[in-house]
């Protein structure tokens, strides 16, 4: 575990402050729980996905190559 500093607007840290003395542990014990949940959430979060630019190869002329770039893609 490492030591680290956390700027907290007044109204948030009033808010941890009051649940860890209701609960009985320390602001650095509740705020480690905030901490862990918060990223535990985002890690199980996926970005959405997107049709807007799938497939784009930067190339302008695949239409008139299709056949080509199809033959060079699979190696033949």
């Amino acid at each position: 575990m490492r030591r680290t500093t956390v700027f907290a607007d007044d109204e948030v840290l009033d808010s941890l402050l009051a649940m860890a003395r209701r609960r009985g542990i320390t602001l650095a014990e509740i705020t480690r729980e905030a901490l862990t949940a918060y990223v535990s959430r985002q890690r199980g979060k996926r970005r959405p996905l997107t049709l807007a630019g799938i497939g784009r190869s930067g190339r302008s002329d695949v239409a008139e190559r299709a056949e080509d770039l199809l033959k060079e893609g699979f190696g033949r």
